[in-house]
Parts: structure tokens; sequence; C-alpha cells
């Protein structure tokens, strides 16, 4: 019989819980007080919900509503997943914010989704948002496209290319200057949803990834210049040595020792 493993990771938000699973377990009927979304990664699963019975397989995404009785079986010997299960009042803010107010009432409207797109989002998200390095900011961002993604809906107009130039001269100014998702929208006068998405645009970089970027940017000026790599983590807005390290090794392929040794 296959050993059944079942993991709670740490989160970035406190009403996101994430799990990974790989087991035989056959669930009875029950139902989450929150939202959940997952893929399955490995081996097939077979489940029944007021949605109707359904299959999923490796690279497929499933969902779940608030309060929504379903089951879960495996579709041989076992099958291995990771799933999200969000607040349903965490998922109205963020559904509100994409819908610009219009209404925060959300309902996933498919049990299964197969799609690549849907897949890599999720993965992004999950990344961001458990583990040793959970980032609230880099989670944020990946979790309303996720959400934004499973609407179904045309998205909003973009902004106007004014609107982006305000929030991405904010953080321009003072790269090492804190600063949040939510602050950028009111610089533009926009929703969270539209920051990102625009940003995405103008940049190819979300407004975390941007601001991380232009952070280096002048720390390897810093290094370049002599500096040495404490100064340039402390005054280029890094948390603390290791967080520089590992965004620059990240982007670089080499540590800020090595680059600082190539400039001597």
């Amino acid at each position: 019989m296959s050993r059944s493993s079942f993991t709670m990771r740490p989160c970035a938000f406190r009403n996101v819980q994430a799990v990974e699973a790989r087991s035989s377990h056959v669930f009875p009927r029950h139902a989450h007080n929150g939202y959940g979304i997952g893929l399955i990664v490995d081996g097939a699963h077979r489940s029944w919900s007021g949605r109707g019975m359904v299959e999923a397989g490796p690279g497929s995404i499933i969902t779940c509503n608030p309060g929504e009785v379903h089951d879960g079986m495996p579709i041989g010997d076992s099958r291995a997943w990771r799933m999200l299960y969000l607040a349903p009042e965490f998922v109205g803010a963020i559904v509100a914010d994409i819908r610009e107010g219009a209404t925060a009432s959300f309902e996933f409207t498919h049990p299964v989704v197969v799609s690549q797109g849907h897949a890599r989002a999720f993965e992004l998200a999950y990344e961001m948002t458990t583990g040793r390095f959970a980032d609230a900011e880099r989670s944020q961002e990946r979790l309303i496209l996720l959400l934004a993604g499973m609407l179904h809906k045309k998205p909003p107009s973009p902004p106007s290319a004014s609107a982006l130039a305000r929030a991405k001269a904010r953080i321009d100014e003072d790269p090492a200057a804190p600063v949040t998702l939510a602050a950028l929208a009111r610089e533009a006068d926009l929703s969270r949803f539209q920051v990102v998405r625009g940003f995405a645009k103008l940049t190819g970089l979300t407004p975390h990834a941007y601001i991380v970027q232009r952070r280096l940017d002048a720390a390897r000026a810093m290094i370049a210049d002599g500096g040495t790599l404490a100064e340039a983590a402390t005054t280029c807005g890094f948390s603390d040595q290791s967080h520089f390290n590992r965004m620059f090794v990240q982007r670089y392929g080499v540590t800020p020792g090595a680059y600082a040794e190539a400039m001597r």
C-alpha cells in the first residue's frame, strides 16, 4: 500500500494555507470554509461535487468553492498535488480590485481546468506564497494574476501610460525606499491588478521584480565604485546580506563577492 504524506507549508499570509500531498487516501464527502485551488503534479484524481464528477491528471488545476461538498480518490495507486486554501474575505478583496469595485462575489465555475497557462500561474503563485522565502508583495502580485486568469471575464481596459509612469517614477526616484503594491496603486490612481498587469506590459516585470532589479542596478554600481557588499545591501534596500546574495545570484548567476572581485 502506498504511504501517504501531507505537509502544511508556511505562507506569506495568515489567511492562506498551503498543503502538499502524495496519497492513495480516499476522502469522504466534506467541505472547506474557503476557496481551494491546486495543481495535480503526479498521478490522477477523481472527485464528485455539486458541479459534477470530474477527473484530473498531471498539470490539471483543481478548484473548490467555500462550503462546496466534494470527495476525492486516486485513479490508480496514488496521486500528488499542491493546494492553496484562501479565506473568502481575502479572495473577495482581490476580486473587487480586479473588477474595480463592481462586485466581490466570486465562484470557481470549473472544478478542473486543463491549461498550461493556468498551471504556470499557479506554480508561480505557490512558489511566491509558500516556504522559507515567501514574500507577501510577490505573493500578492501572483495571486492577483492567478485569480484574474480564473475569472473568465474580458479584462478591463489597459491603464493609461501616464498613470503607470507615475508608479514607475516613484520607484525610480528612490529604489531603496520601501513601497507596497497598494501604495503604487494609490500613486497611479489604479487598482492593484491594473498596476501589476500594466507594469508587466510596460517593463516586462511585475512591480516587485522591477523594484528588485532597480535595487540590484544600484548595488552593482556601488560595488563597481568600491563599496563593500554590506554597504550595498543595506543602502540599496535589501533586508539583509542573505537576501541580497540570493537575489543577485538568481539574476546574474554569480555572487556579489565574485562580481566585486571581477570589478577590481
